[in-house]
């Protein structure tokens, strides 16, 4: 595990804050749909839900799409990692919200601090875990640390989505984030080896929820 820097932390933190401009506080990631339907209702709801996203559903795959890209030694071998994780999107938006932040993180990245990442052929960018792995690779980020920082900044994006759609206060979302950010290093480490074949998805009714929101009349978020 390698030990970083002040300036490695603050270049991580500067990219996955909520000010840097990829539109994350545009999606909900299909919650406002499980909230429209009455699967999520209060605090310990949206615990739950988060829990399982990052234990079964988007939150490890992205980890381990994130380490693919990080490792990843060739154009090829980056491009077929942002291939992968394009296919194991469970519906449209959710297709939609990976590549619309993972281009905006790409551009924004690139102009700043010339991080020039490969485009996939016919895609206007790759998609937000393989890009910021990529990024992180090049900038010679830890792995280790940006992939705790990535899954608390899902989590937390993600509690502020169900602070706009439920009775969840400031304070109820931060002890949220709390518990939820112990499990993180874990999930990090099980990630790390960033190995494709271990891949799997069992949070169903988080992609049931992103599918439905699809057609869901009234709503506040892209997805």
């Amino acid at each position: 595990m390698a030990t970083a820097t002040n300036a490695q932390i603050l270049l991580l933190s500067q990219w996955l804050s909520p000010a840097y401009p990829v539109g994350a506080f545009a999606y909900s990631h299909g919650l406002e749909a499980a909230v429209d339907q009455g699967w999520v209702r209060n605090g310990s709801d949206l615990q739950d839900w988060l829990d399982d996203l990052l234990e079964h559903g988007a939150g490890r795959s992205d980890a381990l799409f994130l380490a693919a890209a990080w490792r990843a030694k060739t154009r090829k071998t980056l491009i077929d990692t942002d291939t992968t994780a394009r296919a194991f999107a469970a519906s449209k938006e959710r297709l939609f919200e990976t590549c619309q932040q993972g281009g905006s993180f790409s551009r924004v990245t690139q102009a700043v601090w010339g991080t020039e990442l490969t485009n996939p052929p016919g895609q206007p960018g790759l998609t937000y875990p393989v890009a910021l792995g990529a990024a992180a690779a090049a900038q010679a980020l830890p792995l280790d640390l940006t992939l705790s920082m990535y899954l608390q900044a899902f989590v937390s994006n993600l509690i502020a989505a169900g602070q706009r759609l439920l009775p969840v206060g400031q304070t109820e979302g931060q002890e949220i984030l709390h518990r939820l950010t112990q499990r993180l290093p874990e999930i990090a480490e099980h990630s790390a080896d960033g190995d494709l074949t271990r891949l799997s998805a069992t949070a169903f009714l988080g992609d049931i929820a992103a599918m439905k929101h699809e057609t869901q009349r009234s709503r506040i978020f892209r997805t």
